[in-house]
């Protein structure tokens, strides 16, 4: 018994060391697992805010003339006066060129003699009437002389009308001799100069583009144009106002803005879009007939929507989303719908509440259920 005892004693001396040895190196890997840990990843976030927005859509447009004239010759002559300056600004009804007259001239004074003898003759064949009709009623006139005077009297009627529309034909013929600008506008290159032979079949003397006001016209597919009129439905159930703003090809905006005048009634089935028409100020002469520019759609008044940085939003194949941060730190991935782009920032109709705090900055350290540390951003402007 005391043997066995004393074995039982040996062998827990013995184990005591190794326990000693192996404690500690237990201790130690739990140390190691702790140090191991990585520390939860560092975001900046900004709260989904309310502001005061305009909604806004932008299309590519090209300015158009709301007149545009090619002036031709309408009657046959040599050019003897060329009365402007290429480039320059006409008014209706300015002199631009001048063809010879003499030759209508002469036609009008034939037409004229024509009427005056004609209308002799008449007289005369009004006198041999009445005479014929007197005599019909003593034993001396026949029913013939009548018959014959009053034949004559109508055929002299008849041809002073043909004369007549003959002078009418020839005074317009001299008037197209001068050819005056039909429109205000500017007039390009002169296609025929002085002493050149013209006639309709010349084809175009030179151009005549309107220039105040003027037209920008843009391509709106049918589910924008959908968007714009809810847009302009307000609580009262009438319609906002809506103004076209321009931008140029450098990035500068326009200083004059344009009024929506017309939706064109046909769709461009290749294209699912139609295009709406706006009428601008161009006093200084800065748009010009074809130039291209950029034309925003933007509502008069302001209202409340939701925004978010548009460095928060994503897009995947199923659409846009941002990544959000709840109250217990962790990441969950939300599914929004948007508006149209405010500076630097994008309008949300869903999907997000106002307070609700987005990553913006650290989206890609993340995922949807990881723990984050955040820190909140300053506002854009501040």
């Amino acid at each position: 018994m005391r043997c066995h005892v004393v074995k039982e004693c040996g062998f827990r001396m013995r184990l005591l060391p190794v326990l000693c040895l192996v404690l500690p190196l237990l201790a130690g890997c739990d140390e190691k697992k702790q140090a191991a840990a990585p520390p939860a990843p560092a975001v900046g976030v900004r709260p989904v805010a309310m502001r005061g927005v305009s909604q806004s859509f932008e299309f590519v447009g090209h300015i158009k003339a709301t007149d545009k004239v090619d002036v031709r010759a309408r009657v046959e002559g040599f050019i003897e006066k060329v009365a402007f300056r290429e480039g320059q600004d006409v008014k209706a009804g300015d002199l631009l060129y001048q063809l010879e007259q003499p030759p209508f001239q002469a036609q009008v004074n034939t037409a004229k003699a024509s009427v005056t003898q004609f209308e002799a003759q008449y007289r005369n064949a009004q006198v041999t009437l009445e005479r014929a009709q007197y005599l019909l009623r003593t034993v001396a006139g026949q029913q013939s002389n009548v018959d014959s005077a009053l034949a004559a009297e109508r055929a002299l009627a008849a041809q002073i009308e043909g004369a007549k529309a003959q002078l009418q034909t020839a005074e317009i013929n001299l008037g197209y001799t001068e050819i005056r600008s039909p429109i205000s506008g500017r007039i390009g290159r002169n296609a025929y100069t002085l002493g050149n032979l013209v006639n309709p079949a010349s084809g175009v003397l030179a151009t005549i583009v309107s220039q105040d006001p003027i037209y920008v016209l843009f391509p709106v597919s049918v589910r924008d144009l959908e968007i714009i009129r809810e847009t302009r439905r307000n609580e009262e159930g009438g319609l906002a106002k809506i103004e076209i703003r321009i931008r140029l090809s450098n990035g500068k905006d326009y200083p004059h803005r344009g009024v929506w005048n017309l939706t064109d009634p046909q769709v461009d089935q290749q294209t699912d879009t139609l295009i709406i028409r706006a009428t601008v100020a161009n006093p200084e002469r800065q748009l010009i007939d074809g130039q291209f520019v950029t034309a925003a759609i933007r509502e008069r008044r302001e209202a409340p929507r939701l925004v978010v940085p548009q460095a928060a939003l994503q897009v995947d194949q199923s659409g846009n989303y941002v990544l959000v941060v709840d109250d217990q730190h962790k990441v969950e991935q939300r599914r929004v719908q948007t508006g149209p782009n405010q500076e630097t920032d994008v309008v949300i109709t869903s999907g997000l509440k106002e307070g609700e705090k987005v990553i913006v900055d650290g989206i890609q350290k993340v995922r949807p259920g990881q723990t984050v540390q955040e820190a909140a951003l300053p506002a854009t402007g501040s």
